[in-house]
């Protein structure tokens, strides 16, 4: 049985976690995927394996009437998140977000076109045209990426079956067929609960779309967990380091566009704690959004009053965004069932009883004389998941 990093017994830094430890827990913010894993054996293109899908993140239910305010960063740009620019510029959000495979893009923003204008039929008449965001990592490994197997009604399905409270995580959705440090990850999520130091209290969550790294560089919590691991799996991996991550973070601290750039850049920090160096042809992406405002399309007012946070009270959501991404990654490394993939390609899953037994002996080794011993438990055996005949969705 796969479980998160806290049903282990560890956590990632200070902060108290929501309801989920999810992004779901920032109010109105829903998450749907739609999973596509069928075929075994040899690479035929256009046939499978197939180990891929599409997740969709909704800010609320009603993102192009009401915008919300948002921010990105780029560490490293050998990724794409298309429909970007016009975030950059405008400081707003107004489309879902999604996340798929990279030969998928324009199929998958074409998609999300044709639901919006279905949904809006003044986009492109009355109304402006719009620029889905639509983020990407590679998941060629274990997928049949050229034969593009993502679909229109895949795209439907994961917005429309977006939903708040818990987050299924690991070899779901955009993650079905993505690896981090050679281990089988995908899908994370985590989120943290924020005093501003003024009697306010802030959620702030954070979803990945995960894929790079190598093993030797894997780091939970401080740990060395892929240099001692890395001895004990003799296998093929990719030659090249075609990973990437796109981090979404989402929060209810009212924050101007600017200050959501301030905070994705900080979210690079905790992708940098488990062991990413933006490696040349990795792309490192964030985009942030806030909840707290929402600018509308139409108004009668040529003017919007903003509530908005001082920046000398945000230093803890940028300490909470660094945990969150942390967390989040492992989340998706801990969820994530062995897989194999086109060609008999094999990503294993993490070792859940190897990694309780090296955090408790490095935790040990750092907690105080006077403080108890730890009581947790081992997990059980990890189950390792064959490769599924059918296509299925969550």
């Amino acid at each position: 049985m796969r479980v998160r990093l806290r049903d282990l017994g560890f956590g990632i830094g200070r902060f108290p976690v929501g309801t989920w430890n999810a992004i779901t827990d920032v109010a109105g913010v829903r998450v749907g995927h739609t999973t596509l894993i069928h075929g075994d054996g040899p690479l035929e293109v256009g046939k499978g394996p197939v180990r891929t899908g599409v997740t969709a993140i909704l800010p609320h239910p009603d993102v192009f009437t009401d915008r919300v305010l948002a921010g990105s960063f780029v560490l490293n740009g050998a990724g794409e998140v298309s429909g970007l620019t016009q975030v950059v510029e405008w400081g707003l959000l107004e489309t879902p977000i999604l996340l798929t495979n990279t030969m998928a893009v324009g199929k998958v923003s074409d998609a999300a076109v044709k639901w919006m204008t279905r949904r809006f039929p003044k986009i492109g008449n009355d109304d402006d045209v719009v620029i889905p965001l639509v983020g990407e990592c590679d998941d060629s490994w274990l997928n049949d990426t050229v034969g593009r197997h993502v679909r229109s009604e895949h795209v439907y399905r994961a917005i429309e079956q977006a939903a708040s409270g818990k987050v299924a995580e690991g070899s779901v959705g955009a993650g079905t067929g993505l690896v981090t440090c050679d281990f089988k990850a995908g899908i994370g999520t985590s989120s943290r609960r924020v005093g501003s130091g003024a009697g306010d209290e802030y959620t702030l969550g954070v979803l990945v779309q995960s894929n790079f790294g190598v093993m030797r560089s894997l780091r939970v919590d401080g740990a060395p967990v892929g240099e001692l691991l890395e001895p004990e799996f003799n296998l093929d991996r990719r030659i090249v380091n075609a990973g990437s991550i796109i981090t979404v973070i989402a929060t209810d601290a009212p924050l101007l566009s600017s200050q959501l750039v301030r905070l994705c850049k900080r979210a690079a920090l905790g992708i940098g704690r488990i062991g990413s160096f933006a490696a040349h042809g990795s792309g490192e992406i964030i985009v942030g959004f806030s909840t707290a405002n929402k600018v509308p399309r139409v108004t009668s007012r040529m003017t919007a009053t903003l509530e908005v946070l001082l920046d000398s009270a945000c230093d803890n959501l940028y300490e909470a965004v660094v945990e969150c991404t942390e967390e989040a990654i492992i989340n998706s490394l801990c969820m994530a069932d062995e897989m194999h993939g086109q060609s008999n390609h094999v990503a294993p899953a993490l070792p859940l009883d190897r990694l309780w037994a090296i955090l408790g002996r490095y935790r040990d080794a750092f907690r105080p004389t006077s403080a108890p011993p730890s009581s947790s438990a081992p997990p059980s055996s990890s189950s390792s998941s064959s490769s599924p005949s059918s296509s299925s969705s969550s």
